[in-house]
């Protein structure tokens, strides 16, 4: 199962890049050197899966950001980001 997840986190992971770089103000929400943790609407086992992966990944007094996203859109090709209204839902400096 775990594969799976870690496939799932790379295919988020890469397409949050993209939408960065073509969104610039959404990348000026999101703190400095925090360290992003994706949360998919309606996949709770993914979402404790990042979470916990966040978490071990932290460093020490590192921000949190919580960018929670509902999917990615059919039938683009991945040349441009193809999440859908990713928003910065939550942001804890721990």
């Amino acid at each position: 199962m775990n594969d799976i997840l870690e496939k799932k986190h790379a295919v988020f992971v890469t397409e949050f890049d993209r939408y960065v770089m073509e969104h610039p103000e959404f990348a000026a929400k999101i703190r400095r050197n925090a360290q992003i943790v994706i949360q998919l609407e309606g996949d709770s086992e993914y979402n404790e899966w990042s979470r916990q992966l966040a978490q071990r990944q932290r460093e020490p007094e590192q921000p949190v950001v919580y960018v929670k996203v509902k999917g990615l859109k059919k039938g683009l090709k991945p040349v441009r980001s193809r999440l859908l209204e990713p928003e910065v839902a939550l942001q804890a400096a721990v």
